[in-house]
């Protein structure tokens, strides 16, 4: 397995699974870039952060403009940033609507577009990897905007798969379970015990999981594997 140092820019990076896997990357001995709303309330040598809203295209322009100017390129975007909300379709107003399809779609949607120009200029066989969720396979009740919203991410990524297939560009996506993270922590313990329970293997995912996923993606040696969305959990 390659193991030299890559730039690898993930979104979503103030806390959670963005966090850990900016520090993941960061003890491989990659340069990492991220990206939140917010600042992070910590640093990290080998790692640049930025301030933007992944949905507005001025700023992720800019973004992505200076991580060109500053690292040359780009190997490995990991798009990771994303929103939920749980309601029965009957107690959804339009603007959760509109806030999630903002962030997980059209976020994922610049992203991409502005990190492959970014791998397709510096000639480099450039790695993608979404997140989707267990949420759309499983049909979760009360979670029908979230659920449509990674349904559009998984149809975005294999249709990437193709378009940039000519580039040496990978897009793949992984879809975790349940992990301990602010998304879930409004969640009754009774309904994530039902939904671990329609898993293969019964348990809340762990960081580590999702993680194992990605290194697999963003291999240089997994330069066939493109278009594909993995599961945690056995769902």
């Amino acid at each position: 397995m390659t193991t030299k140092s890559r730039t690898i820019f993930i979104t979503g990076t103030r806390k959670g699974i963005g966090r850990f896997l900016a520090e993941h990357y960061v003890a491989q001995g990659h340069r990492v870039v991220g990206v939140s709303r917010e600042a992070p309330d910590w640093t990290l040598a080998g790692y640049r952060h930025f301030r933007a809203d992944v949905a507005d295209e001025a700023m992720m322009r800019g973004v992505f403009h200076e991580v060109r100017r500053d690292y040359g390129g780009l190997d490995v975007l990991i798009n990771n940033a994303g929103i939920a909300s749980m309601n029965h379709v009957l107690l959804t107003p339009m603007k959760t609507l509109e806030s999630i399809f903002s962030t997980n779609v059209f976020g994922t949607f610049l992203a991409c577009r502005e990190g492959a120009r970014l791998m397709i200029a510096a000639k480099r066989p450039g790695r993608i990897v979404n997140f989707a969720t267990v949420a759309t396979p499983l049909r979760l009740e009360g979670e029908a905007v979230y659920a449509a919203s990674k349904a559009a991410v998984e149809s975005l990524t294999r249709v990437l798969a193709r378009e940039l297939a000519e580039y040496g560009i990978t897009v793949n996506a992984v879809g975790p379970t349940p992990v301990e993270t602010d998304l879930i922590r409004s969640v009754s313990k009774e309904k994530i015990a039902a939904l671990l329970a329609r898993q293969a293997v019964p348990r809340l995912g762990e960081m580590r999981d999702i993680a194992n996923v990605i290194d697999f993606f963003i291999r240089e040696e997994s330069d066939f594997v493109t278009g594909q969305v993995v599961y945690l959990g056995g769902v």
